[in-house]
C-alpha cells in the first residue's frame, strides 16, 4: 500500500503564504482534510481493552456497599459500574455498553425512574426479588434474563430476608453519544403486594417456541413484548441443543416471540454453553461485547490478554478484537453485545482465525 502524504505549510516554496492561509481556515473554524493525520485507517482505532473483573472482588465490594450506602432518591440503585481503563475513567465497560452489578439487600425497594437507555438484567446470585416494569411484577431468580426496554418505568423489590445481585448492561454510552438520553423520576409510591406467579408478559407472550396472541390489536413495540426468558428453559435448550453438537460447543439468540428479532433493537443477548475440554474456536467481530461466566470455568483470550475465568466472572471483548476459550468444565456464559446496531447500519464484519 503506498503511504499517503499530507503537506505541511514549510514544503511549500511560498511558506508565508500558505501559513496565512491555514490560519484564515481556522478562524472559520474549517480544517483541510489534506493535513489531517489517521482520520482514515485500515482497522478501527479501538480505545477500550481487554478487560477482566473478578467475582470475588465485585460480590466483596456490593456487599459493603449494601452495608454502607443506603438506596434513596439521589442514589436510586447501589450499583458498580465495570469501567474499562482505556476509556480515560468513563464509567463504561466499552464505548457502546455499560454493564454492572446491582446489589439488592433485603427488604429494600429501588424506586421507580424511566431513561431513553434500553437495560437488561441477568441474575447472578439471590432468589425472591421482583422487578415492575411498566406496572408488570416479573419476578427474578438466577439464570433469569430481564428486559427494562427504553422509557420503560422500572423500579425492584426485594420483600425476602436475603439479597440478591444481577448483572445489568445498558445501551448508554451509545444513546448519549447521538445526543439521545432522557430521564426521569418515577412517582415514590410504594407497591405492597407480592409478585404474581407469572407476569402478564410472560402470560400473554411466554407460551413457548412460535406460540403467540393471533390477534394482537395495539401496535407493537420495537422491542420483545415477552420481558422474561426463564433459565429452566434457557438451561433445557442448550442441553438438547449441545446433546446434536460434535464439538461440544452449543449457543443461542434470546428473540422477540413476535418476529425472531433481538430482544432490544440496540442490544443482542446470547447463552453459550461449552462442554468441558471444548472451546469456542477463535473469532473476530465488530461491535463490542460483554460476558459473565454464570458457572463453571474456563481459559479466555481476547487480544494479546488471558483470563482466568471462574462463577460469575466478567470480560470485555473489544471490537475486533480476537477472542477464543476453552473450557475446564462444563461452562456457561451470557453474552450481551451490541452486534443490532452494527448490522442495521451494514458495519458488521467477522473473520475466524
Amino acid at each position: 500500500m503506498v503511504a499517503k502524504r499530507f503537506f505541511a505549510p514549510d514544503e511549500f516554496e511560498n511558506k508565508a503564504e500558505v501559513d496565512e492561509f491555514y490560519k484564515m481556515v481556522a478562524e472559520k473554524d474549517l480544517q483541510p482534510l489534506w493535513t489531517q493525520k489517521g482520520l482514515m485507517l485500515g482497522e478501527p482505532p479501538i480505545r477500550d481493552i481487554p478487560f477482566h473483573w473478578r467475582w470475588s472482588d465485585i460480590k466483596k465490594l456490593s456487599e459493603r456497599s449494601g452495608e454502607l450506602i443506603p438506596i434513596d432518591r439521589g442514589g436510586d440503585r447501589r450499583v458498580l459500574s465495570l469501567t474499562n481503563p482505556g476509556l480515560g475513567g468513563l464509567p463504561y465497560a466499552s464505548t457502546t455498553l455499560w454493564g454492572a452489578i446491582q446489589y439488592l439487600g433485603p427488604r429494600e425497594v429501588a424506586p421507580a425512574h424511566r431513561h431513553s437507555a434500553a437495560a437488561l438484567r441477568f441474575v447472578v446470585e439471590g432468589s425472591g426479588v421482583w422487578t415492575l416494569v411498566n406496572g408488570d411484577p416479573v419476578a427474578m431468580e438466577p439464570g433469569d434474563l430481564v428486559l427494562t426496554p427504553n422509557w420503560t418505568w422500572h423500579e425492584h423489590h426485594n420483600p425476602g430476608d436475603t439479597p440478591m445481585m444481577w448483572f445489568d448492561a445498558l445501551d448508554l454510552p451509545l444513546i448519549r453519544s447521538v445526543d439521545a438520553l432522557f430521564y426521569e423520576d418515577g412517582p415514590d409510591l410504594m407497591v405492597n403486594r407480592l409478585v404474581d406467579a407469572v407476569s402478564s408478559s410472560e402470560l400473554e407472550f411466554g407460551g413457548g417456541a412460535g406460540l403467540v396472541p393471533f390477534d394482537m390489536e395495539d401496535e407493537q413495540p420495537n422491542h420483545s413484548p415477552l420481558l422474561a426468558f426463564r433459565w429452566k428453559d434457557t438451561d433445557r435448550t442448550l442441553e438438547s441443543l449441545l446433546s446434536r453438537r460434535q464439538d461440544g460447543y452449543a449457543a443461542l439468540r434470546f428473540s422477540d416471540p413476535t418476529n425472531g428479532k433481538d430482544v432490544m433493537p440496540t442490544m443482542r443477548c446470547s447463552m453459550h454453553r461449552v462442554a468441558a475440554g471444548s472451546e469456542i474456536s477463535p473469532r473476530q467481530t465488530t461491535g463490542s461485547s460483554i460476558w459473565l461466566t454464570f458457572a463453571g470455568s474456563a481459559r479466555v483470550s481476547v487480544g494479546e490478554s488471558e483470563f482466568q475465568l471462574e462463577h460469575g466472572d466478567l470480560f470485555v471483548v473489544p471490537s475486533w478484537a480476537s477472542m477464543a476459550l476453552s473450557a475446564n468444565e462444563q461452562t456457561d456464559l451470557f453474552c450481551v453485545s451490541d452486534a443490532p446496531v452494527l448490522e442495521a447500519l451494514g458495519l458488521m464484519r467477522q473473520r475466524k482465525l
